[in-house]
């Protein structure tokens, strides 16, 4: 059963999905430059100071970061009237996923996709969407199958009836490409499974940084446009569920970061929740209620832990 609190989150964000369902500003790509060896911290801590007319929805537009994130890093603000002079915290500063840097890597409860291009010190980060609760996006290690551009769309048969059955519509077999296909113009396929899972871009001006997708990786349409003139076939996929980020890094600061977990007890389950137990056996430096406050109020940002 759902809390009051879950409750009146889903209410708002589906209303912001009906608010904004057509809106379409522009968006700019985030490129980090890669940190020193040894560390994991990237980007800069940026705030935003609220305007008449500034909603979450248009910021999150504007910065290209997901809709969940900017709420989680701002809890207490509402993302349907934001005072004018509150100075918001944008989740641009983040830790790098603890896996090697190559290829495509996405991290399911950041709801975010790191691209590491071959032979450069910079990275790439995307918001994306992913797959909503019984349509999950799997963990995986695959790799880019092919590159498709003006994708049809072959709804699965579960699809189909989930169609049939809240939106009593009865899709196509096939969906060609046009401003009905939710595959938007570009696509790339995995080659995981029966290779029926694509990261690509959509018809929609909302749903990216949220879990709303069938189990593929939804992203901005300028954001997969990019992705896809710059990957190529054979580019290594990496898909992780890790809700707990943490580094040392070479400057003696420990970060920790974490997200929503995908599942309630996620946390307590996590490898990395294991990490930091034992960061706390052996570093009398950490400051223990910082890092309990953190793993309680998950706001995705790299939160300094040292005493």
């Amino acid at each position: 059963m759902l809390t009051v609190s879950q409750l009146r989150r889903h209410f708002r964000i589906t209303t912001l999905s009906i608010l904004f369902n057509f809106y379409t500003p522009s968006i700019a790509a985030q490129q980090y430059s890669l940190p020193e060896s040894g560390s994991r911290l990237i980007g800069e801590r940026v705030q935003h100071e609220v305007k008449v007319g500034d909603y979450f929805h248009a910021l999150s537009q504007q910065y290209n970061i997901g809709l969940i994130a900017l709420m989680a890093s701002n809890p207490t603000v509402d993302p349907f009237l934001p005072l004018p002079g509150t100075m918001l915290e944008l989740p641009t500063q983040m830790l790098l996923p603890n896996v090697p840097r190559r290829g495509i890597v996405i991290n399911l409860p950041e709801l975010r996709l790191y691209y590491f291009p071959k032979n450069t010190s910079k990275v790439h980060v995307f918001p994306v969407g992913i797959g909503r609760e019984g349509r999950a996006t799997p963990q995986m290690d695959s790799f880019i199958q092919s590159k498709l551009k003006n994708p049809a769309w072959t709804p699965t048969s579960k699809t189909r009836a989930e169609y049939l059955q809240k939106y009593k519509m009865i899709l196509p077999a096939i969906v060609q490409a046009g401003k009905y296909n939710p595959l938007g113009d570009f696509a790339l396929r995995l080659a995981h499974g029966h290779s029926n899972y694509l990261i690509h871009g959509t018809n929609q001006a909302f749903g990216i940084g949220m879990r709303i997708s069938a189990g593929c990786i939804r992203m901005n349409p300028v954001d997969i446009e990019w992705l896809y003139n710059n990957v190529n076939i054979n580019e290594p996929v990496k898909i992780i569920n890790k809700p707990i980020k943490s580094t040392l890094e070479p400057d003696g600061k420990r970060y920790l970061e974490v997200h929503s977990p995908l599942s309630s007890n996620m946390l307590d389950d996590s490898d990395s929740k294991k990490d930091i137990l034992k960061i706390l056996e052996i570093d009398n430096s950490v400051d223990k209620m910082t890092i309990d406050k953190a793993i309680l109020l998950h706001h995705g940002l790299p939160i300094n832990i040292n005493i």
